[in-house]
């Protein structure tokens, strides 16, 4: 078994397609006219399948707590804000900088949910395993 995707609701496609796409994501396809609404496909580039659903039904969204972030691995941290700031998207609060641990920032997106970019360590796999969490280290 594994997540397929997460699905979220947008007020306003073309400005989340915009802010998705500037992060990295690629539109993969799109099934219109659903009983939930528009559905947009998306994968990051390295990803093989869909990971992420943007849902838009033409009704406000509004924040609750099903939602808490997104979390998005990145390559180079300092690479991948300089890009982002090309498209007017800036880090919002402090980031973390352990030394043996990732490097995070996070991003709001345009219906205010929060995404957790991360860069690894070197020789980290691509994603947290049980060894994140011996030994007292805890991230993410």
């Amino acid at each position: 078994m594994r997540t397929l995707h997460l699905g979220l609701r947008v007020a306003h496609l073309d400005r989340s397609l915009a802010f998705y796409t500037a992060v990295g994501y690629e539109v993969v396809g799109s099934v219109p006219g659903t009983p939930i609404g528009h559905l947009t496909m998306l994968k990051l580039p390295d990803d093989e399948f869909v990971t992420l659903e943007l849902v838009h039904d033409g009704e406000p969204v509004e924040r609750g707590t099903d939602v808490s972030h997104l979390v998005v691995k990145v390559e180079s941290m300092a690479g991948t804000l300089d890009a982002l700031a090309g498209h007017g998207i800036k880090p919002v609060g402090q980031g973390h900088e352990g030394e043996d641990g990732p490097l995070t920032a996070f991003i709001i997106d345009p219906d205010d949910r929060r995404i957790e970019l991360v860069q690894w360590p070197p020789g980290h796999p691509d994603g947290m395993t049980r060894a994140d969490f011996e030994e007292g280290r805890s991230h993410g």
